[in-house]
């Protein structure tokens, strides 16, 4: 699978995330901190690796700031980007269930490298749900993405 990962820094875990994605067989695409020559301000780095998603230039990505909420927000603003700030498993892997999230965000401050390992095992076995009211949600959020796009 290819990865887009971006941070704004390179500390906590987020030359290890990279490393990680690589040992698991994954593709990574880095942007900020994580790039040469891009800007590595949380915004910029996260709105990048999300736009690789939404292009189809990578089929999902990691994004990471210092708590992991900018990071998120950046994310998120770009369209069909459903990213998710997640702190343990079973928040990455409800992520992956039931918001079909496709952009993960974790926090560089709080992410220990065995949360890490966890929440990636998590958010790469999570499938989305085939429930018919989590679909619904789902085809809300693009429903509500159109209506407000200015």
């Amino acid at each position: 699978m290819r990865i887009s990962v971006a941070a704004d820094e390179r500390v906590g875990v987020a030359r290890e995330l990279v490393e990680e994605l690589i040992r698991r067989g994954h593709e990574t695409l880095p942007h900020g901190a994580l790039a040469q020559t891009e800007r590595d301000d949380w915004a910029w780095a996260s709105a990048a690796a999300a736009d690789d998603v939404a292009k189809g230039r990578a089929d999902q990505a990691i994004v990471c700031c210092w708590t992991g909420t900018g990071a998120s927000i950046a994310a998120n603003k770009i369209p069909g980007i459903r990213a998710a700030l997640c702190a343990d498993a079973e928040t990455a892997k409800g992520a992956r269930q039931w918001n079909d999230a496709n952009v993960l965000a974790l926090s560089l401050r709080s992410t220990s490298s065995a949360e890490l390992r966890e929440i990636l095992d998590a958010w790469f076995t999570g499938t989305p749900s085939t429930d018919p009211t989590d679909q619904a949600n789902i085809t809300h959020l693009s429903t509500i993405e159109r209506a407000n796009q200015h």
